[in-house]
């Protein structure tokens, strides 16, 4: 598959920093089937944007026109554990989601990420707060993916770790079949040889 390359990416970063996040908060399981991926956006945590009513809650930071269409998400630890769906991060990247930063993702869910095109960044929670309370009114921050840093609105830069492999894929543009593909010739004469 084929995805958009990620190189630096520069815009609002909301702040959600709960715990414990699962895939059914981040897409009800009721939109799994019969929704299109093209529309799954929209009904992103569901559960946290809106009222029993059925009204959008105005407390709710998602809900907030600062954060419309933000590109980066910041979480709290053990984003996205649960089932291992990836419609949720196909409904992330609905809302406009292309970068994830957080304590730590449920493993499944943090394979998604990549496959899909979108960056998922470990750091301390210590750290995440920091980002929260920088971009809490909106200001942007840069995700660097070629120099693996961040940075904050205040200008402060901290560097993230990323496997070798999921950088060069997104970096690239490509899912794992992807990055195989380009060495088919390769792969090819050594399988004749």
């Amino acid at each position: 598959m084929t995805i958009a390359p990620f190189t630096t990416l520069t815009g609002a970063a909301t702040p959600l920093l709960r715990a414990n996040v699962d895939t059914d908060v981040i897409i009800r399981i009721e939109h799994l089937t019969g929704t299109p991926r093209s529309e799954l956006g929209r009904h992103a945590f569901e559960a946290l944007r809106y009222l029993p009513d059925g009204r959008a809650d105005p407390a709710c930071v998602l809900n907030q026109a600062t954060f419309s269409g933000a590109p980066i998400l910041l979480a709290g630890p053990n984003f996205g554990c649960g089932s291992s769906r990836e419609h949720a991060v196909w409904a992330l990247q609905g809302m406009g989601v292309r970068c994830i930063v957080a304590p730590g993702f449920g493993d499944i869910f943090h394979g998604n990420c990549f496959q899909n095109g979108v960056l998922a960044i470990r750091l301390p929670m210590a750290v995440v707060e920091r980002l929260g309370r920088l971009c809490s009114e909106g200001a942007p921050m840069t995700v660097d993916l070629q120099a693996c840093t961040i940075t904050a609105p205040d200008g402060g830069r901290e560097p993230f770790p990323i496997d070798a492999h999921r950088r060069e894929m997104l970096l690239s543009g490509l899912d794992d079949i992807g990055l195989t593909l380009r060495d088919d010739a390769r792969i090819r004469a050594w399988q004749l040889a």
